[in-house]
Formats: structure tokens, sequence, C-alpha cells
């Protein structure tokens, strides 16, 4: 089998931003790239990993790992909408070795995601059912989080499974670097209780938004955003964008040596590059699995700092 790994930032900002940012040019190219290199590269499956931002997962029942059998995507402010192109039977056959290898994600026939994963899947794929994805699914939200080391073994069990395939396999990682978008997000118990019952419930609670309320909210509130950046009242020391967080995260990355992260203090890392930085499970799971399917180390494409988008954004790729 033939591997390839991209991990790309995501943010609602790309579509809604007041203010170009500096790099805006270098990002759009190197987005054009690693499509690029995706269509001749024709991947037969895709695995992608991303998180959710309480469109489809809430604290009534938060898995650590879910895997969808089938999943749509919501149009949260950002995101694409549309059913994914999920072969149910190869990711049946995905869990049960990872569940032989001490890995038991939960499972999902009528998965919810959101622009965590439909924005980077469009941009990198073109469409949300153009190609056969496997959406995996890892909380990045909210505590407690599993360590670094869990999302690690759960990449390198994906990609043993994928190494045995007679398919050219594109892992796909959604998420990152440093931002705290706990303005949009906020920690559980800190928003109002209309918006906290939406966390736990998803809309069960007689006290929560309704679905089209949370994301009228979302969508005004992202756009308000992007203008209090553009007028200089929101800052990248608010938003916690940490160019030498970053930094420390690439450089291991891109070393190999994944088992290092197993070391580090998360609790630190959000105080540092913001709630945000947490996403970075997603790039941590697709390097290990694309290296245990037999990829190369990663290699950076793109970093900026872009408080314009809320974010510091990223792209790596492996081949």
């Amino acid at each position: 089998m033939k591997t390839r790994l991209i991990c790309s930032s995501h943010s609602p900002l790309l579509y809604c931003f007041k203010k170009e940012p500096e790099d805006w040019q270098k990002l759009q190219q190197t987005f054009e790239k690693s499509a690029e290199a995706i269509r001749v590269f024709d991947p037969e499956l895709v695995i992608a990993f991303g998180s959710d931002h309480f469109n489809g997962f809430f604290m009534e029942n938060m898995p650590a790992f879910c895997v969808g059998f089938q999943a749509w995507a919501e149009e949260d402010i950002g995101g694409f909408s549309g059913p994914l192109n999920v072969p149910a039977e190869m990711a049946q056959r995905m869990v049960i070795a990872l569940r032989e290898n001490n890995i038991d994600p939960a499972v999902s026939h009528r998965m919810t995601v959101d622009h965590a994963f439909s924005q980077t899947i469009h941009i990198m794929l073109g469409g949300l059912d153009i190609r056969p994805v496997i959406p995996v699914f890892i909380n990045c939200i909210t505590t407690p989080f599993v360590p670094f080391a869990r999302s690690r073994l759960l990449g390198e069990a994906v990609g043993r499974f994928a190494a045995n395939l007679d398919k050219r396999v594109l892992f796909l990682s959604s998420g990152g670097m440093s931002h705290h978008p706990t303005r949009y997000y906020p920690v559980l118990g800190e928003g109002e209780e209309k918006v906290t019952a939406w966390q736990v419930s998803g809309g069960k609670d007689p006290a929560s938004l309704s679905r089209e309320e949370w994301l009228h909210r979302l969508d005004v509130m992202h756009r308000e955003g992007a203008e209090m950046i553009a007028r200089g009242e929101r800052t990248a020391a608010q938003m916690h964008l940490n160019e030498e967080a970053d930094r420390r995260f690439l450089d291991i990355l891109i070393s190999g040596n994944l088992e290092e992260f197993d070391r580090w203090d998360q609790e630190k890392l959000v105080a540092e590059a913001g709630i945000g930085s947490m996403e970075l499970h997603t790039w941590i799971a697709g390097a290990a699995a694309h290296m245990a399917a037999g990829g190369s180390s990663p290699e950076l494409g793109f970093y900026s700092v872009t408080p314009e988008l809320g974010i510091a954004a990223g792209i790596v790729y492996g081949e």
C-alpha cells in the first residue's frame, strides 16, 4: 500500500475575515498545492481525524474517540453541509482491528460532524462525498482529554490496519494550531445557562438553545469576532496565538519522535497556546498512522500566526 499525510488548520474565519492576513496568498497556494498532490496521489481511502465544537458531540455522552459508519456534516459557519461518503464495511473492519489492538473507540451510525471535518475535507478533496472517507473523532474541545499518548497509539493502530490494505490511503488531520476560541465555545458552565444546556444536551434540555439558535449564535459571533480583530479589539495575545509553542510542537512532529509528546503537560500547553491547541491530538494521530503504515516523517508546508483568522495556521504533509 501507499500512504500520504496532510495535517491542516481550520477556522470559520477563513470564510468571514474582515482583514486579509499577511500570508493569505501563501496559505491559499499551500492549500492548492496540497489539494493537487492529493489529486495526483488519487487516494482510494481517506481516514480523517477531526474534532467537534458542540455540533455533533455533547457532554451528555462525550467519547474520547469515535469512528463514524455513516456521517453528515452540519452547515455551521466555516463548514460545508452534506453526507460524507463513508465506506461502512471498511469502517467496521477498522474498528474491529483497533479493538483487537487495545484501542476501544465508540462507533456512530449517525455521526454529525462540523467544520472541524468538513472544511478540511472540502479544501483538500474538493467535496465531502468525492472520495471514501472514514471519520475518526477525537474529543479536543472539553476536559477531560486523553493523554497525547492515547492519540498516538490510536494513530499507530489505524496505520497498522491501513498497512494491510491493498489501497492508496490518505491520512487527513484537521485542527490547531494555537488558538483559544472560548468566546464562541465557552468552558462548560461558564457560558449562559442556555448555552451550557446546549453543550450538555444538544437541544434536548428545555433550557437549551435550539440547533437553529446555536448555529445562528455561532454565525453572528464569529462575524462580530472578525470585526473586532480588524479593529484591534482582539489581539493575538488574547487569542493565545503562540509561535514559540507551535514551533516546539512542529519540531517534534517533523522529527518523527512522536513519543516525545507522551511527556507533554497538556494543562501547560492550554495555558500557553489555548484550548484550541488540543486539536493537535488529530495531528499526532494522523502522523502516527502515516508512519506506522510505512510513511516518512512529516514535513512543514506552511506556518504563520494569522490573528485575522483567529488561529496560528499550519500545514504539514508526509509521503
